[in-house]
């Protein structure tokens, strides 16, 4: 596929920046320069880098640092430092005027517009291309929400065998479960498929009204136990996202009317989905839904409570990426991939929250997580 015509610079270490990574394939855990100028990319690579940059990065050329900062020395410029070079590599390449992304170094585009250079912020997403997936992104996400379900999985089949004693969850010989538990019995087997996982959630009762609480302490049967598990892929750096919510023992039937409520929500959110729909829509439509039911969104005794977070994001390089299925206008395109969370949180019942990833298509959307969605373990 052709690449736009247009000028862009960007400078980070692709191991923390999508754009970076995506931009270049280079996985690199310092910072580095990459620009694309009439339809070619080229990246900057230090002598350590500058060989292995060459072999694995997706670019047309690899520009090296060393003769750039002697380039810069040769027009005069006393001990050059990155501004310098990166001016000189831009010189080289007769680009006067580059669009960074809405995060770039705000020193280095001051130091760029020194020496000559036009700088100009461009609002996310800086690389739109990356909300459209290819078959090949869509299998690296799918791949890792395969890890992901292996290992929710094991955490539920480690609950199903524990038992019930008193107001315990205790396992074989007494020991009493915790959130801390059963989140290494997830990030271990995400481990096992070479995927990482960083707050893990694993809340129980009211823990779970905070929706990005991570739980802590021991788990309690009867109460709503809220999972959500979004690891990334350390082989091909794709993340994937789901939530599901489950009861050891006994769900009240304020907690299974709740369930009830936000599995339909979820339902009626995926068979909205499909390309050229509003995300706002989907949203708002969800919120009508649960108000209708008689669940109320608001703050009281000073917290929220109801469903008082999106229902969805794109997922992909970065767990949270645009498009967004909540509460502001995005429209979403075919081939992107959107996660569809819907929750409800009341204090004293408890947390709901249940999530799956679709691929937006032209007449609807391909679910990508199969796992089981139960409430009684």
């Amino acid at each position: 596929m052709a690449k736009p015509a247009e000028n862009l610079l960007h400078y980070a270490a692709s191991e923390t920046d999508a754009d970076m990574y995506y931009a270049t394939r280079f996985l690199a855990p310092d910072a580095f320069a990459w620009f694309r100028t009439k339809g070619r990319d080229w990246l900057v690579a230090s002598d350590l880098e500058i060989g292995r940059a060459r072999e694995e990065a997706s670019v047309d050329g690899v520009l090296s640092l060393t003769d750039l900062r002697k380039r810069a020395e040769k027009s005069g410029v006393k001990r050059p430092g990155m501004p310098d070079i990166l001016a000189a590599a831009l010189r080289l390449k007769k680009v006067r005027s580059v669009e960074v992304p809405d995060q770039f170094p705000l020193g280095m585009a001051d130091a760029l517009r020194g020496r000559g250079i036009k700088v100009t912020a461009r609002r996310a997403p800086f690389l739109p291309a990356r909300v459209l997936k290819t078959p090949a992104e869509v299998k690296a996400i799918r791949e890792c929400q395969e890890a992901t379900e292996r290992a929710v999985h094991r955490a539920f089949d480690r609950l199903r065998k524990a038992r019930i004693l008193g107001n315990s969850i205790v396992e074989k010989g007494g020991r009493r479960l915790t959130a801390e538990d059963v989140k290494r019995t997830i990030d271990v087997s995400l481990m096992e498929d070479s995927c990482i996982a960083k707050n893990t959630i694993v809340a129980c009762g009211d823990q779970a009204v905070d929706p990005h609480n991570r739980g802590t302490g021991y788990l309690r049967p009867h109460q709503a136990i809220v999972f959500d598990v979004f690891p990334r892929s350390a082989r091909t750096g794709y993340y994937s996202d789901m939530s599901r919510t489950v009861v050891k023992g006994r769900a009240s039937e304020a907690l299974r009317r709740q369930y009830a409520a936000v599995l339909e929500g979820q339902e009626m959110g995926i068979g909205m989905i499909r390309a050229g729909v509003n995300g706002r829509e989907v949203h708002q439509a969800i919120h009508r839904r649960f108000e209708e039911q008689g669940y109320r969104t608001g703050p009281r005794n000073g917290k929220m409570q109801g469903f008082f977070h999106g229902t969805g994001h794109g997922v992909g390089l970065d767990i949270h990426e645009a498009p967004r299925v909540g509460g502001v206008d995005d429209t979403l395109p075919a081939g992107s991939v959107v996660t569809v969370e819907p929750g409800l949180y009341y204090p004293g019942v408890g947390g709901v929250r249940l999530e799956d990833m679709v691929l937006v298509q032209e007449r609807g959307c391909r679910n990508l997580t199969v796992f089981e969605k139960t409430l009684v373990l």
